[in-house]
């Protein structure tokens, strides 16, 4: 009888696409994923006792296969939060990168600074806080500010994920912050209301008048309300924060994509996208090489 696997999947869990179609779009020499996971396996890897959801395994040989598959040169990856504070899958793939590869990672207070000096040295250069309720219980305000002073001297930055109807009562707490911060997926804003309507506007004044604020572009799949290929209704948005602040926006393919419930999406109809948020080669060249090398690999920015 064949073992057991250490962790069986959620019975409603997506597993990411087998064969992604090749994208039509060629990204420049040397662009990164700059948003990206890896799950496990769970047999190695354990998926934290706290976690709120079971994924399926999605191992680093994966992820390196699907970067070079998209034409992609190197990759971020992101603490996923069914690994809740343990690290160690990060960190594996980390240093199995040959240095293609950055991290964030997520810590508690208890952390130490041996442990965080570890983390630096394998590659990591952030920390995670998640605030959406659904996918994880939000530390306490008064240690997340204490992580942040800690990580702060290192150099890192502070990457946070939010919903949209969530920023008016976060926005001093966000805007109190030290570091760099690198909000996911443009804050989730409803791509239902209009890109000049107060919600976004928000958001956009955040970035304005906040210049360590960065944003990501990415997860039109879990934006959309068309769906692909095209993700049409996520355009608009992702296109003015491109054009607005060209010099703060990252893109990732945010692969294995946990958590989607309708669809998984096809990678490749995701790097499509791209020339549509950034429709210049310059913008391009920005959003996938320059910013990304100069947040996560700074030693090779002249």
């Amino acid at each position: 009888m064949a073992d057991k696997p250490a962790f069986q999947m959620d019975a409603d869990w997506l597993p990411f696409h087998p064969n992604p179609s090749k994208p039509a779009y060629v990204p420049p020499p040397g662009a990164v994923d700059a948003h990206c996971h890896v799950f496990g396996p769970g047999d190695v890897f354990p998926y934290a006792p706290e976690r709120k959801y079971t994924p399926c395994d999605a191992p680093k040989e994966k992820l390196w296969a699907l970067r070079d598959y998209l034409g992609f040169s190197r990759n971020v990856i992101v603490q996923a939060t069914c690994h809740g504070a343990d690290n160690r899958a990060v960190v594996d793939a980390l240093q199995a990168s040959g240095g293609r590869a950055r991290g964030v990672a997520t810590v508690r207070r208890s952390v130490t600074d041996e442990e965080l000096q570890a983390l630096d040295a394998a590659g990591v250069r952030g920390v995670r806080f998640n605030f959406v309720k659904r996918l994880v219980d939000a530390l306490p305000r008064d240690e997340l500010l204490e992580i942040a002073q800690r990580i702060k001297p290192l150099g890192w930055h502070i990457v946070i994920y939010f919903e949209a109807q969530e920023l008016p009562e976060l926005y001093d707490f966000f805007t109190s912050l030290p570091t760099v911060v690198v909000v996911d997926h443009m804050g989730r804003p409803d791509v239902t209301k209009p890109v000049d309507g107060p919600e976004f506007a928000l958001f956009t004044k955040l970035m304005r008048e906040h210049t360590n604020f960065w944003s990501k572009v990415s997860c039109p799949e879990r934006l959309s309300k068309l769906g692909p290929p095209a993700y049409g209704d996520v355009v608009p948005f992702a296109r003015h924060i491109v054009e607005s602040f060209p010099d703060r926006v990252l893109w990732g393919t945010d692969w294995p994509h946990p958590n989607m419930k309708t669809h998984m999406p096809d990678d490749g109809h995701l790097v499509d996208v791209i020339p549509q948020i950034a429709p210049t080669a310059a913008l391009q060249q920005k959003l996938l090489v320059d910013n990304p090398l100069r947040l996560y690999w700074p030693e090779e920015v002249r």
